[in-house]
């Protein structure tokens, strides 16, 4: 998924390098209802009347409460997508705010200035602001059995004010089961899964990815190139370790598949003399804010070079969705768009 600085850097390091432009990440929601969802989206009770439970997917242990958290922390996609079920939190860590004060492209529909940002880019997290919000709970994503964004030098000191619960993203997982991992703790936080808001957007999830497998079906041979822009490099992602690569994969996407991964196993980093090694009929552009987007690309004679590029077949990529239904469906419909309208040029 994300990219990095240096051809050295592990997924983590370019994924960060890659979304890195926020500062406050608010959540302003309506809240759910009272009842306490256990583990894996199963009842374990009132949480009025018993403990609150979740599954951890860093630890793969249970996280139990006396109840239902109430000040909660996550990480701004995390976030962002508890928003979208009506699950408020109290601050946010991650790319929220852009350089212009604007939300982050990661921060969804929240309306920033609404929660505390603890932190708007990777490795940076006010551990005193953090604790002053007396947190029941800290949420966020993991991508290699690491809690995303919450800075190892810090770790030990965050994780001893609260407990924290991860949704997997990365390893074994595709995105529709961090979709569902995802709605899961938004039911145990107190969302209504059953609300016509809810069912309607699964609803438009799994209709769009039938319509992706028809669009590979009705147009194969197509090659998708997921890439990233840097200064420096030119990040061209395996479709085998993301969740939502593996996921498009499975529903028939044909993707480039790059030779020689860097450390962690996410991308091959190539310089941008080497950009043209891999061809495609489509580019999905890596869309976070702290990557190179097409008018800044323009400068790089390679990639104007690109077959995809020259024929105008460039698409971006949600490279860290958000997990709710509605997000992802728009991704998916977005790509149906790319494959559908995609000439060979490769």
């Amino acid at each position: 998924m994300p990219k990095s600085r240096t051809s050295s850097l592990t997924r983590r390091g370019f994924v960060a390098a890659g979304g890195a432009l926020g500062l406050v990440a608010a959540l302003a929601a309506c809240g759910g209802t009272d009842s306490a969802k256990g583990d894996g989206g199963k009842d374990k009770g009132s949480a009025a009347s018993g403990p609150w439970t979740f599954t951890d997917d860093v630890t793969k242990k249970e996280v139990s409460l006396k109840a239902k958290p109430k000040n909660i922390v996550a990480f701004t996609g995390t976030a962002a997508a508890l928003y979208d079920y009506g699950v408020p939190v109290k601050g946010v860590f991650g790319p929220t705010r852009t350089a212009d004060g604007k939300p982050d492209v990661q921060a969804g529909s929240m309306d920033i200035s609404k929660v505390e940002i603890l932190g708007n880019v990777y490795d940076e997290f006010n551990v005193e602001k953090y604790a002053a919000l007396q947190p029941d709970l800290l949420v966020t994503n993991t991508w290699d059995g690491k809690y995303w964004y919450v800075p190892e030098a810090s770790k030990d000191k965050i994780l001893k004010l609260a407990p924290a619960a991860a949704i997997g993203v990365g390893g074994d997982a595709t995105l529709d089961k961090g979709l569902q991992r995802t709605a899961e703790l938004a039911k145990a936080l107190g969302a209504d899964l059953n609300s016509k808001t809810v069912v309607d957007a699964k609803a438009r999830f799994e209709a769009a990815s039938a319509k992706l497998r028809e669009a590979t079906k009705a147009n194969p041979g197509v090659k998708v190139l997921a890439g990233s822009g840097a200064d420096a490099l030119f990040y061209v992602s395996t479709p085998d370790t993301s969740a939502d690569l593996k996921y498009f994969k499975s529903l028939g996407v044909e993707f480039v598949t790059p030779e020689k991964l860097d450390e962690g196993g996410f991308f091959e980093s190539l310089s941008w003399e080497n950009a043209g090694k891999y061809k495609a009929d489509v580019v999905l552009l890596d869309n976070r804010t702290g990557t190179l987007q097409p008018d800044a690309l323009k400068a790089k004679a390679t990639w104007a070079e690109l077959p995809a590029v020259k024929a105008g077949q460039v698409t971006p990529r949600v490279t860290e969705p958000i997990y709710s239904y509605d997000r992802c469906a728009q991704i998916l419909e977005d790509l149906t768009k790319a494959v559908q309208n995609a000439k060979k040029v490769s």
